[in-house]
């Protein structure tokens, strides 16, 4: 397995990832904002085996502070092999004194990051996204 940044010819490949894994927002659904997605962020990390796309990370930090984790899916057959793991861990670095947020809003994912040290925040606030009206 190879983990590194995404590259254009890529981003369809990470989008029909997300959308298998039920992210089916507008800023998934519309290539095009999903490229302007892809482009604005600090990370966007793709996990290949054999040449194919079968895992994306997605983050924004200012590389010092703080960042945010707001994208991770793994192609169903590829998962429980550790590659959601290398995903979060190389989009992260290797600074501790980095604060990582995210929001692990989708069933069944807590326990994963919980793994790799991801605590429930008594201090986070969140001010929800309006919704797409082709949400």
């Amino acid at each position: 397995m190879q983990v590194r940044a995404i590259q254009p010819p890529e981003y369809e490949a990470a989008r029909r990832l997300l959308l298998a894994g039920g992210w089916n927002d507008h800023r998934v659904s519309d290539r095009g904002s999903f490229a302007l997605l892809l482009e604005r962020s600090q990370a966007c990390l793709v996990a290949l085996v054999d040449g194919q796309v079968v895992g994306f990370a997605r983050a924004l930090t200012d590389g010092l502070s703080n960042g945010y984790i707001s994208m991770v899916v793994v192609a169903e057959a590829y998962r429980r092999r550790g590659i959601g793991t290398t995903l979060v861990r190389a989009v992260m670095g290797g600074d501790s004194n980095i604060t990582w947020v995210l929001r692990a809003g989708r069933e069944g994912v807590a326990g994963f990051y919980e793994k790799l040290g991801f605590v429930p925040s008594q201090v986070a606030m969140e001010r929800p996204r309006a919704r797409h009206p082709d949400a």
